[in-house]
């Protein structure tokens, strides 16, 4: 089965459907809503973070689910999944595979028994990593798969505003089965993320976040706005 999971999205594009506390989409039907349109959309699978939009989703929809708890921690910045009380609740809630921080820093929960938890439940596991190190590390404690979601987030990471390339790079030339994710913004993006050996894709702000997908926009025609050169070179 869990095979069967993952050839349904090797060489295919997930989309993240989230949105920010407090904006505007931050409620599990207008997640479902946005999950059911990007799959009509051609999307293979989602990642939805919380119980209750995991849930919504599950019960509108059939493609595979990436789940994840974002839980702010005064004793850790581990944050997606720290605990395997999170494990078990988005596993009861309806994802397939289940998304957690597996950066080499200070947790709640070690990874083994992490991804050992999700294992015993017959589900898949992610680990997302933002180096090299990391990927190794959590594939060795039983990560189905690595993502590199996190890098760039890290202080010891590459810091860049595009998708770390040299990453994915990295853990193909290590024969590390690994997703891509993060900070992916163009079709042309998406392409070289396979071209480098991503067995899938996660897209997120990109599709389904429009305030900055507008501000994009806005920003773009203010500085035309504001540029006098700009506006007689157009003339």
């Amino acid at each position: 089965m869990q095979g069967d999971l993952l050839a349904q999205l090797d060489g295919m594009l997930v989309v993240s459907c989230q949105a920010e506390s407090r904006m505007p989409l931050d409620a599990p039907e207008h997640i479902a809503a946005i999950a059911r349109s990007v799959i009509l959309g051609g999307a293979a699978g989602v990642r939805i973070e919380g119980v209750a939009n995991i849930d919504a989703v599950r019960r509108r929809t059939g493609v595979p689910i990436i789940g994840l708890i974002k839980a702010r921690r005064a004793d850790t910045e581990i944050y997606i999944t720290p605990t395997l009380a999170n494990v078990a609740s988005i596993i009861e809630a309806g994802a397939d595979i289940v998304a957690l921080d597996a950066t080499n820093r200070p947790r709640p929960t070690d990874l083994e028994a992490m991804f050992g938890a999700i294992a015993a439940k017959g589900r898949l596991s992610m680990g997302d990593v933002s180096t090299l190190d990391e990927g190794k590390r959590a594939i060795d404690a039983g990560a189905s798969l690595i993502s590199t979601t996190m890098a760039g987030y890290t202080p010891y990471s590459n810091q860049q505003r595009g998708p770390d390339f040299q990453l994915m790079g990295q853990l193909a030339g290590a024969g590390l089965p690994f997703v891509a994710e993060g900070r992916i913004w163009t079709p042309q993006e998406a392409v070289r993320c396979f071209e480098l050996g991503a067995r899938f894709i996660v897209v997120g702000g990109a599709i389904t976040r429009p305030d900055a997908i507008t501000r994009g926009f806005v920003d773009l025609v203010a500085s035309w706005s504001a540029d006098p050169q700009l506006k007689r070179n157009k003339s």
